[in-house]
């Protein structure tokens, strides 16, 4: 099938706005606190990949590159050659954004752009921020979890000049700290802004309201993220446009999909070697994450429950073979309780209390407020660390619950995760960055948008290949009674996948 030129990509010929989100009534409100966002922490783990016993805090430490450059904060530049490795190997699942590059080197598409990036700094990313930089952006990039980042990579990234802060095991403090490092430097304002989760965004609204006079748009890829940025225009807040990055196909049935189908279990058994066959567990929330954890503990024979508030989802669970229940009726009974709601105080201190001996406790969500982990912070409970983001908690009678990742993102905090669906994603936020960048004026207004459908078929296009998938084409005749051109879009916009 052809493919789309870069012209096309930019849509330089195609005026038409995106299509808006449906912001009215049925976008329901987690009241979601700012403060409990991305942050809560009381331990720091250490990386996997970081056999150092240095237990200096980064912000104490002085480093440089190799070009003599301080501008970045890691846990140690030293690593930079293990982390340019893992890079290597995440590119060779990565070809779409890799064919990206050398289709848009000459044209340089993000020349002039000053990006500002908050998301997971992992292999898989850091070809996203080369990406960038190859077609002309310069970035400056921090964490948006404080367990995932890969210590090496970022050290890689801090070698290849991009002024990375962030570390494996941040606190709370650390965590603000080089948000405010990335934005707040001389000399240098940024013009976009690529978020996960909405706390750079947040973090600028918040500290740095003029930053917004310069920045051409956000991009936000998380369900949390993009919650929050609803909430701000229906505020009228929202001073810049917006890409709602989670909410296009390729991002939402693919990432959310797929990537937890793949890495639950792997972040289960690495830090629990836990048996599933037989055992029993509940998965809160049948939305695509939802949906991918309970497909991959089923096939291992788990005995599987599914909640849910929606009675569509709760139709698809039934559908697909699961009990739906309240967690209250089987609470007493689970071996393990997995989170994926995007809500808060999903799993309460009573059902805690409630839990039986050894019972697993973990997220898949973005943030972590849905396991309300503040409550098992008093006297009574004894924490025990047990290994890398494994703490039991012990109740007076012995009785004890195995906490993973303090209640935070399990897979990128315990594991890691399926580079290629990766890459689905991180093409559809580089595509995004472009089109807003490179967005004539009036384009959008202050709202939030959705990729267009031919984006996102665009970004299908560039993956097949790697499958050795080769396309039907439609006849003239066949195009003309679907009504459709030849080249796409090939479903209409309200079509669900």
């Amino acid at each position: 099938s052809k493919q789309c030129k870069l012209a096309q990509i930019q849509f330089v010929e195609e005026k038409q706005e995106f299509s808006r989100f449906p912001t009215k009534t049925g976008r329901r409100s987690l009241s979601r606190s700012i403060s409990q966002s991305s942050t809560d922490s009381y331990s720091s783990a250490a990386s996997y990949t970081d056999s150092s016993d240095d237990e200096t805090s980064p912000r104490d430490k002085t480093q440089v590159n190799s070009k003599g450059s301080s501008d970045f904060c890691v846990k140690n530049i030293k690593q930079a050659e293990f982390g340019r490795r893992e890079i290597e190997i995440a590119e060779q699942d990565m070809s779409a954004l890799i064919s990206l590059r050398k289709r848009a080197q000459s044209e340089k598409p993000l020349a002039g752009a000053k990006i500002v990036g908050c998301t997971h700094i992992t292999a898989q990313t850091a070809v996203l921020i080369e990406t960038l930089v190859a077609l002309g952006a310069q970035c400056r990039w921090t964490a948006c979890n404080i367990y995932s980042t890969q210590n090496e990579v970022a050290a890689a990234l801090a070698e290849r000049g991009v002024a990375v802060f962030a570390w494996k095991g941040e606190s709370e403090d650390d965590f603000w700290w080089c948000i405010d490092c990335c934005v707040n430097t001389e000399g240098w304002q940024p013009n976009m802004i690529i978020d996960d989760g909405g706390d750079l965004t947040h973090w600028v609204y918040k500290k740095y309201p003029n930053v917004f006079k310069k920045i051409r748009g956000i991009v936000e890829e998380s369900v949390t993220g993009v919650h929050r940025l609803y909430q701000l225009s229906k505020a009228g807040k929202l001073c810049v446009p917006a890409m709602n990055v989670n909410d296009s196909v390729t991002k939402q049935k693919f990432d959310n999909l797929y990537c937890c189908r793949e890495s639950i279990l792997d972040g289960l058994k690495r830090t629990t070697d836990v048996m599933f066959g037989g055992k029993q567990v509940v998965v809160c929330g049948y939305g695509e994450v939802g949906k991918g954890c309970s497909a991959a503990l089923k096939a291992l024979g788990a005995v599987v429950y599914v909640t849910e508030i929606d009675p569509i989802c709760a139709l698809q669970a039934c559908m697909d073979g699961f009990r739906v229940v309240k967690l209250n009726e089987v609470i007493r009974l689970v071996d393990v309780i997995i989170t994926c709601t995007g809500n808060k105080n999903v799993v309460t201190r009573d059902q805690l209390d409630r839990m039986k001996n050894g019972c697993i406790v973990c997220n898949m969500g973005h943030s972590n407020t849905e396991i309300d982990v503040a409550s098992l912070r008093t006297p009574e409970l004894t924490w025990e660390r047990v290994r890398s983001q494994v703490d039991h908690v012990i109740w007076p009678d012995g009785k004890r619950v195995i906490l993973l990742a303090e209640g935070r993102l399990l897979n990128l905090s315990c594991s890691t995760v399926p580079t290629f669906v990766l890459s689905i994603t991180a093409t559809t936020q580089a595509l995004a960055l472009i089109e807003l960048y490179n967005a004539p004026d009036g384009r959008y207004k202050q709202d939030v948008y959705l990729l267009p459908k031919k984006m996102d078929e665009y970004v299908a296009s560039l993956h097949l290949a790697t499958f050795d998938a080769h396309l039907t084409e439609l006849t003239d005749e066949q195009a003309k009674y679907l009504g459709l051109n030849k080249n796409g879009p090939f479903k209409p916009n309200y079509y669900r996948y």
